[in-house]
C-alpha cells in the first residue's frame, strides 16, 4: 500500500513536470512568433511611390552670351591744337551732326590775337568743331577741356544703338541646332527673359576654344547696358507626349552605364527592372523602353541600395 501511494504521488510529480513544460514551451514558441513578425515589419524599407507620365520634354544647352554693339564711330582730331570745349559727355546720347569738340589749333594759340589785331576783317580764330558722325550714345571719352591733341587722335567713341546685339559663342560641333531666323530664349542676370533672333555667323572660329560667334539680335527700345552676360539656351531636340519619369526614380551603377528602377509587383515587393533613357528636361527623364504602363507602381524615394525582391513598406509622402 505503502509503494502504491509512492508511485502515485511520482506520477502527480511527472504529470506536473510535463505540463509545466509543455506551458513554457507553447510560451516561448508564441514569442518567437512575434517575434518573427516583428523582424519581418522592421525589414520592410519604407518607400514612395509614382506612375508613368507623359510629358512635354525638350533637350537644349545654355551658352553665354554678352551684349555688345557692333558698329562703333571713332571721333578724332582733325588738327594738331587744345581743346577748348567738350559736349560730349560719358553715356549721353548724342545726334548726327552734333558738335561735340573744338579744338584751337596751335598756330592760332600763338599767333591768331596777333593777326587780328593787324587786320579786323580777317577774322581768323583757328578753332575747329568736331561733329558726331552717326547717331548714338558717347561709350568712351578720352580727352577734356585744356588737353593737347595731334591729328588724328581718338577723342570719343559713339556707340551706334540700332546694332545693339547679343555675341554668343558657340561650340562648332552644335552648329547643326543653330539656324538664321532661329529663336533664343535670353534670360538676363536677375531672372528677366527676352526673345533674341539669330542674325548672322561671324565668319571665324576661336583657334583655341573652336567656338563661333552667333550675332544675336534683340528689340532696339530694351534698354541694355553693354558686356551683359545672359544665358542663350538652345533647344536640340524636343518630344511631345513623352513617357517620363523622375530623375530620383532611376538608379544607375557608378560607372552610369547601367539604368534601372525599383518595380512593385504587390504591395510589399520591388523587383530591379532594367531601363533605357532618352531626353531628360529638369527633373523629369525619358524611358524608351520598357513600356510601363500607368497602373505600375515605380518607386521613387526610399529606392537607394534596394536589391531585387526587396520587401518594402510603402508610405504617404
Amino acid at each position: 500500500m505503502k509503494n502504491l501511494t509512492i508511485n502515485s504521488t511520482r506520477f502527480l510529480y511527472s504529470f506536473f513536470a510535463v505540463c509545466l513544460v509543455s506551458i513554457l514551451f507553447s510560451c516561448n514558441s508564441k514569442e518567437k512568433d512575434a517575434g518573427d513578425d516583428d523582424a519581418k515589419v522592421a525589414s520592410q524599407t519604407p518607400v514612395t511611390v509614382t506612375t508613368i507620365d507623359e510629358s512635354t520634354l525638350n533637350d537644349y544647352i545654355d551658352l553665354n552670351a554678352s551684349s555688345t554693339t557692333l558698329q562703333k564711330n571713332y571721333v578724332k582730331a582733325n588738327a594738331n591744337g587744345y581743346i577748348q570745349q567738350v559736349t560730349a559727355q560719358l553715356g549721353r546720347d548724342v545726334s548726327k551732326g552734333q558738335v561735340l569738340f573744338t579744338i584751337k589749333t596751335k598756330e592760332a594759340q600763338s599767333i591768331g590775337n596777333s593777326i587780328n589785331a593787324l587786320d579786323t576783317n580777317f577774322k581768323f580764330s583757328g578753332v575747329n568743331k568736331i561733329k558726331a558722325s552717326a547717331p548714338g550714345y558717347i561709350s568712351q571719352l578720352n580727352h577734356q577741356a585744356g588737353d593737347y591733341v595731334a591729328d588724328g587722335d581718338a577723342l570719343a567713341v559713339i556707340s551706334d544703338r540700332s546694332s545693339f546685339v547679343f555675341l554668343m559663342q558657340l561650340p562648332y560641333e552644335l552648329r547643326q541646332y543653330v539656324k538664321t531666323g532661329q529663336n533664343v530664349d535670353l534670360t538676363l542676370p536677375g531672372g528677366k527673359k527676352i526673345l533674341g533672333i539669330v542674325k548672322s555667323f561671324m565668319p571665324t572660329v576661336d583657334t583655341v576654344s573652336q567656338t563661333q560667334g552667333v550675332v544675336i539680335g534683340v528689340n532696339n527700345n530694351t534698354q541694355i547696358p553693354e558686356n551683359l552676360i545672359a544665358k542663350a539656351r538652345i533647344i536640340k531636340a524636343s518630344k511631345n507626349n513623352s513617357a517620363t519619369l523622375p530623375k530620383t526614380a532611376i538608379l544607375a551603377n557608378e560607372t552610369q552605364t547601367e539604368f534601372w528602377v525599383m518595380k512593385l509587383i504587390n504591395p510589399t515587393t520591388a523587383i530591379k527592372v532594367p531601363v533605357t533613357e532618352g531626353i531628360q528636361s529638369g527633373d523629369r527623364v525619358e524611358i524608351l523602353s520598357p513600356k510601363f504602363s500607368k497602373d505600375d507602381k515605380i518607386v521613387v524615394t526610399g529606392n537607394y541600395g534596394l536589391t531585387d525582391t526587396a520587401k518594402v513598406k510603402i508610405v504617404v509622402p
